[in-house]
């Protein structure tokens, strides 16, 4: 494969295009290691369309939409080598392919922290899903405050010529959980900027502020929901 070829492709799969970084993690831009890139792109795109329509059919059902944003996100090349290294693991295709599990990565964004696990289940009673690994730090929160369900899926594509069988990565969260996540991650990680325990300690303490705010939306949620089955009820007689 030509050089313009390859890199056509890495824009296609929207990895990064400096060849040199590449080459620099014993990857390179090899013809195994773009299609294995593309495979996850496609379990990518197969996890986003099944919450699509899941939202779809809740949308038609309950005349709500539960999930407010879909996000999406292939780990890029120097991100794959530094976890392989991390865990000891050689530097190859087929070590990605054996060993991590969050190469494609899918984060669904929820209204509600019921539809997290509305969502969950729905996916899970999908007989092409298969559920390999679940995490629920909603229930268990990690000692920092962080609040996310987690669930790596086996999910198929189907390719020209064979069905291939990829893992995936889904992170469940609230509209809340999302916010303080994203703000954590911004001051946690802030260039040159010392996190001392005081800053911790604060943005655990708005970790469980956010999660009260879900918990008493998710009553009041409740209390719709059951106001407007008490009105089918009554219109029905």
């Amino acid at each position: 494969m030509s050089k313009e070829a390859k890199l056509s492709i890495h824009r296609d799969i929207n990895l990064p295009l400096d060849e040199e970084q590449l080459i620099e993690t014993g990857l390179e831009m090899t013809q195994p290691f773009m299609q294995l890139m593309m495979c996850y792109k496609g379990a990518m795109m197969e996890v986003e369309t099944k919450f699509k329509v899941l939202n779809e059919q809740f949308s038609l059902q309950y005349d709500r939409q539960p999930i407010s944003a879909i996000k999406s996100r292939l780990k890029n090349p120097l991100s794959i080598v530094r976890k392989l290294r991390r865990y000891q693991f050689p530097v190859s295709v087929e070590s990605i392919e054996a060993n991590l599990n969050d190469i494609a990565g899918v984060r669904v964004i929820c209204s509600f922290k019921d539809d997290v696990y509305a969502l969950a289940r729905a996916l899970s009673d999908q007989d092409d899903i298969e559920i390999l690994r679940i995490k629920d730090y909603i229930a268990n929160p990690k000692p920092n405050g962080y609040r996310s369900l987690h669930l790596i899926v086996a999910v198929p594509i189907f390719l020209k010529d064979e069905k291939k069988v990829m893992r995936a990565e889904i992170q469940f969260r609230t509209i809340a959980m999302d916010a303080w996540a994203s703000l954590e991650h911004q001051l946690r990680y802030k260039k040159d900027m010392y996190f001392s325990e005081e800053m911790a300690r604060e943005l655990k303490a708005c970790a469980d502020l956010s999660a009260e705010v879900d918990q008493r939306m998710n009553h009041l949620q409740s209390i719709v929901l059951k106001e407007e089955d008490n009105k089918t009820y009554k219109d029905s007689i």
